[in-house]
């Protein structure tokens, strides 16, 4: 059973900066490419960015790209999210998820995603 776990969450003001980090358990964590998520009250959960099994692609939703980057340490299991010039519209619980299928290219997609972390609560304030 694969083990998800973010970190990293809190409060900011608007115009600040934050890393999240999710760790994974296993010893297969670098066949399989990676993705962040996230959930607004009220909204559904919508894509971030997602990352390849060795980093070398990695993808953004339009309203994250330019601020917010996506990379990965697979000698840790640990793949991060990098958030700054934090609006107060980033304000989500974040959720790592891994890609379903060892060896898959990166996806925007949340049905190709089957492990999925607890989620880590971001606040930017005005």
């Amino acid at each position: 059973q694969v083990q998800l776990v973010e970190s990293g969450g809190g409060l900011v003001q608007a115009g600040g900066s934050l890393r999240l980090s999710c760790a994974a358990s296993g010893r297969t964590f670098s066949v399989y490419s990676m993705g962040w998520f996230r959930q607004a009250p009220g909204k559904v959960r919508g894509f971030v960015a997602t990352i390849s099994r060795s980093g070398g692609t990695t993808y953004y939703a339009d309203s994250v790209k330019g601020r917010f980057t996506i990379s990965r340490d697979n000698a840790k299991n640990t793949v991060y999210l990098q958030m700054n010039s934090l609006k107060p519209e980033d304000t989500a619980v974040y959720y790592c998820a891994r890609n379903r299928i060892s060896y898959n290219s990166a996806s925007r997609l949340e049905r190709d995603y089957d492990y999925w972390g607890q989620g880590t609560q971001v606040t930017v304030s005005s």
